[in-house]
């Protein structure tokens, strides 16, 4: 059977092999696929093994995604917006890098949660990897204006000037007066706050009405965000949702079939 792993240091943690044993198991597609421990200084040495051995593709995890962008041989506009790859794909001595973070967050935002994206205003707090990487996939959904918010509001006119083409995309400081003046429809926390169970410095009013506060993080209990998000009145979600829509996203570019990913995201909520 064809082989997929999930690559990263430490990997054991992963959920992405359960995920994609109900995805083979929901649509007959016949696969294997396991964790990959790398060390820290041989991912490549690890992945040429693994292709060696016949691997037809890989999840790359922390803290190789910009190791594995470099180590592409082609790459797919998501990926070279993200500057980061999380699939990769050995086909015919071709090594080709995605990266469907966005494309995960957005089916969630808008497929699972039925949260339409066009016309909104958009809040992205975070000017780190994880930001990059789903700016290119919300902008496809054509949002009436990404802020891109970060405590240091270099990085952020920095990530915004990458995407500068786009003529709906501002950058701000969390203590700026626009921000603390500001109303969105779509709060999108991309920053490592939720990680140590920190808070961000915004204002209760920065959600509008029927807004919806969106954690990339996710398995954290109540995280302190999505805490405020619900204090002020807003629609909350966390990422676990982003995580089993991008592993689809991947299942799809490998095997060429969609996988219905509702059970998929109930089995873990239960467990």
């Amino acid at each position: 059977m064809d082989r997929y792993a999930v690559i990263g240091n430490p990997v054991a943690h992963s959920k992405s092999p359960q995920i994609h044993a109900e995805f083979a198991r929901l649509t007959g597609e016949r696969l294997t696929y396991s964790t990959l421990l790398a060390p820290l200084n041989d991912f490549a040495g690890t992945v040429t093994e693994f292709i060696q051995s016949g691997g037809k593709g890989l999840n790359v995890t922390v803290p190789f995604k910009v190791e594995a962008f470099d180590f592409a041989y082609s790459l797919s506009d998501r990926a070279q917006a993200a500057g980061a790859v999380n699939t990769l794909s050995f086909n015919a001595g071709e090594i080709v890098g995605d990266n469907t973070d966005g494309a995960g967050l957005v089916r969630d935002i808008t497929y699972n949660l039925r949260f339409p994206i066009q016309g909104r205003r958009i809040l992205l707090l975070g000017a780190g990897g994880a930001a990059r990487g789903v700016i290119l996939p919300l902008f496809a959904e054509d949002p009436s204006m990404i802020v891109i918010a970060n405590r240091t509001v270099a990085r952020a006119e920095e990530l915004a000037a990458h995407f500068s083409s786009h003529a709906r995309i501002e950058s701000m400081s969390f203590d700026s007066d626009a921000l603390q003046a500001g109303q969105f429809d779509l709060i999108i926390n991309a920053t490592a706050a939720s990680l140590g169970n920190d808070s961000l410095p915004l204002p209760a009013t920065v959600f509008s009405k029927d807004a919806l506060a969106y954690d990339m993080m996710y398995g954290k209990g109540d995280l302190p965000f999505l805490n405020l998000a619900r204090q002020a009145g807003a629609q909350t979600a966390d990422g676990l949702g982003m995580l089993v829509e991008q592993a689809a996203e991947s299942f799809f570019i490998w095997r060429g079939v969609r996988p219905y990913t509702a059970s998929v995201l109930k089995q873990l909520r239960d467990s």
